[in-house]
């Protein structure tokens, strides 16, 4: 039952997740990064080198980070990307697949 539940709070947050990618550039460019290289994962600075910003940029928009990254438009908090334990003190992201729908619906 919580599948369900879950998948239609995924529709009812659609529109905020698309605003939230169309607001800011470094959001939408990390998740299409992270759908081009799924099913992999990627750590942060790997992030930051490929879509051209820094690791602190990435963090804010994956995690969140005062003003400047609302947490709750973080990708993580929009369902869009998951955080990976890669080893120890290594964190990996990797996009889920209602980030992957996301970014399909995005690029048409």
């Amino acid at each position: 039952m919580q599948s369900g539940s879950n998948s239609s709070s995924r529709v009812d947050k659609r529109p905020l997740v698309i605003r939230s990618l169309r607001r800011s550039n470094i959001r939408k460019k990390i998740a299409e990064y992270l759908f081009e290289i799924s099913p992999s994962g990627s750590y942060t600075s790997e992030i930051a080198y490929n879509v051209k910003t820094t690791p602190t940029n990435v963090i804010g928009a994956i995690r969140g980070m005062d003003s400047r990254y609302r947490e709750e438009e973080s990708l993580i908090s929009l369902d869009l990307v998951e955080q990976l334990r890669g080893g120890k003190d290594i964190k990996l992201y990797k996009i889920t697949d209602f980030g992957k729908e996301i970014v399909e619906s995005m690029q048409k």
